[in-house]
């Protein structure tokens, strides 16, 4: 699976708060969501990416709360992919149970932002069209491809009850 965007960057410790406000946890509509995502720091945020945009960001991405309603935001604004140096142990779980792809890459930081990425989940490449660089992650397991592909954990699980 290629995914291929722009990159928006992010630094260290950006929290569940950062990412969506508590005020909106109210809604579990991830188009709403999507609207209000990243607007305590970057506040244009959802209005200036474009369907399948990717966040690039620093250590410890997702950290605080453990709500669904950050990676329900990232979706629900048209980001197609989260790539960190690392994410919060929570974040990640639940990025994955919903069908956000992520992904740890310790050269992430290099990645500037409106870097054009084209990203090979499967392989672990990150291609920065812009710098004319390649850059590898971590390996995004078979598994968790399989609960992405099918748009998140529940959807998963509904196949493996039906075959």
């Amino acid at each position: 699976m290629i995914i291929k965007g722009k990159a928006y960057k992010f630094g260290d410790n950006i929290n569940t708060d950062d990412i969506i406000p508590a005020k909106y946890l109210d809604s579990q509509d991830p188009s709403f969501l999507g609207s209000k995502c990243m607007e305590n720091i970057y506040h244009e945020f959802a209005k200036t990416i474009e369907k399948g945009d990717i966040i690039v960001a620093g250590k410890n991405f997702g950290c605080g709360s453990s709500r669904e309603h950050a990676p329900w935001a990232i979706k629900g604004c048209g980001v197609a992919l989260v790539i960190a140096v690392s994410f919060a142990r929570i974040f990640y779980r639940n990025a994955i149970n919903l069908g956000l792809p992520i992904l740890v890459s310790k050269e992430a930081a290099k990645i500037k932002e409106q870097d054009r990425l084209e990203v090979d989940l499967v392989g672990g490449l990150i291609t920065d069209t812009s710098l004319g660089k390649n850059f590898r992650s971590e390996a995004f397991p078979d598994f968790m491809q399989e609960i992405i592909k099918k748009g998140g954990l529940i959807n998963w699980v509904k196949t493996k009850k039906e075959g």
